[in-house]
């Protein structure tokens, strides 16, 4: 395999697709020594056939709003890869979304689900629908016109979506609501992140940062520290941010920052409950600003245009967004003394940010891995759908813990350079490219 002549390739086929082409290259950069290996992969063109989707759905969505006006929004859903499994993964609703994002997110999502030892398969979805400042009609109107355009192309064996980016348990069960109208079938398995009386399961809403944080603890670990007594900057502060911050403040690390589109808020006390639930009512709220929480705790100090790395940290946890974290934000966290960083988010740092972590030798790991606890109890919802039972949140936490410590044995595993350090991303790549591959050239030509 050579890099440039796909990269090349990819280029001319999908132009100005920034985000996709960041994506593939990052994880071919990885496992090219490895790919080389094994001529069976070349052979079978495995590379050629993984970086592009199995199909795209792209569908108009028109709804009413709240003065009677008729809206009109793009959707999407990419089915990237099922040699694993089913296809799944979240739907995403903010005004950015487009092709690019979501190719991008479809295609982490396939090794990243490879990584949880699940049996799931690669997908993204979404639209440029923007929930911010939407009335909960409204948002009701736009999943069910959603819904509607998308309920035939998924199905429990067939493709599984979830909640992103501004998708939440609310939107999840509009969407359901009409899924079951329009395919006359209570079948819970068709969307996770579910509520409790109706097929969810415990925790999942807390489980992407929580399994981030079990996974920092294995890296910090194996590097011998401790995240007890250590200063943490998070950005964002919805449903991410606060299961990494609540689980973050439960190992007893401090929480000193959390970050909007507005700025930053500086919270030297850390973080307490009371704290952690108005994180959820900043969420719910679809204003998107977090300049309240100062407002509301007057120990918290709200700087305005500023990103959450500006704050001095010992740990650093991108939560909200691709590309948030560019090499100079890097840079700054370094000059402040930063020791780790983890994306919590889908591509959290841009290529600069990562180089410059590891070029300075601290502990940094990818979304992929570390944010794969979301999946990973997403499809421990499946099973239990499947199963029509209900897991205790102990039952389900313990899964967890056990699919956070078997990723970054994986990593460990294809990443450990000569010198001792771990190189995460590459063995995150390595490992989840090895299973989706394997499996591909096992069922054939298709």
């Amino acid at each position: 395999m050579k890099v440039q002549t796909i990269m090349a390739d990819l280029e001319r086929k999908h132009p100005g697709e920034n985000e996709y082409l960041q994506a593939v290259q990052e994880v071919l950069e990885s496992i090219e020594e490895v790919y080389n290996l094994h001529p069976e992969f070349e052979k079978a063109k495995i590379v050629e056939r993984m970086v592009e989707p199995d199909r795209i759905f792209t569908f108009r969505v028109t709804w009413v709003d709240d003065r009677g006006e008729i809206q009109t929004n793009l959707g999407y859903r990419i089915q990237f890869n099922s040699a694993i499994g089913p296809y799944k993964g979240g739907i995403r609703f903010h005004k950015a979304v487009n092709p690019s994002m979501l190719k991008f997110l479809g295609f982490e999502q396939t090794f990243k689900n490879a990584l949880t030892t699940l049996p799931m398969g690669g997908a993204k979805g979404g639209s440029d629908f923007d929930p911010v400042g939407k009335s909960d009609a409204e948002i009701m109107r736009f999943c069910q016109a959603f819904m509607w355009e998308l309920w035939n192309n998924i199905g429990p064996d067939t493709d599984v979506p979830a909640g992103d980016v501004g998708v939440g348990g609310r939107e999840i069960g509009y969407m359901y609501g009409m899924y079951k109208k329009l395919a006359r079938e209570y079948n819970t398995g068709v969307l996770t992140g579910k509520g409790m009386t109706w097929g969810g399961s415990l925790i999942r809403p807390e489980a992407t940062g929580f399994g981030a944080l079990y996974f920092v603890e294995h890296m910090l670990a194996k590097a011998g520290k401790s995240i007890k007594g250590a200063t943490v900057a998070i950005s964002g502060f919805g449903n991410v941010a606060w299961g990494a911050a609540t689980k973050a403040t439960e190992l007893g690390a401090k929480v000193i920052a959390i970050s909007g589109p507005d700025g930053v808020v500086y919270n030297p006390e850390g973080m307490n409950k009371e704290k952690l639930d108005y994180m959820l009512v900043l969420r719910a709220s679809n204003r998107n600003i977090v300049a309240p929480f100062a407002e509301k705790f007057p120990d918290a100090t709200f700087i305005p245009g500023k990103k959450a790395w500006s704050i001095k940290c010992d740990i650093a946890l991108p939560c909200a967004f691709q590309n948030e974290l560019n090499g100079d934000d890097a840079a700054e966290l370094i000059a402040n003394g930063t020791w780790c960083a983890a994306e919590v988010s889908n591509m959290g740092c841009t290529p600069e940010a990562i180089a410059t972590f590891q070029g300075a030798g601290i502990l940094f790991a990818p979304g992929k891995a570390v944010n794969a606890g979301g999946v990973a109890t997403s499809g421990l919802e499946m099973t239990q759908n499947a199963m029509h039972l209900s897991w205790s949140a102990a039952e389900v936490d313990q899964k967890l813990h056990y699919i956070m410590e078997s990723i970054h044995a994986a990593c460990v595993k294809y990443g450990t350079q000569e010198d001792g350090y771990i190189n995460y991303v590459k063995g995150a790549n390595i490992a989840g490219f090895m299973k989706v591959a394997q499996a591909m050239l096992e069922q054939g030509i298709v």
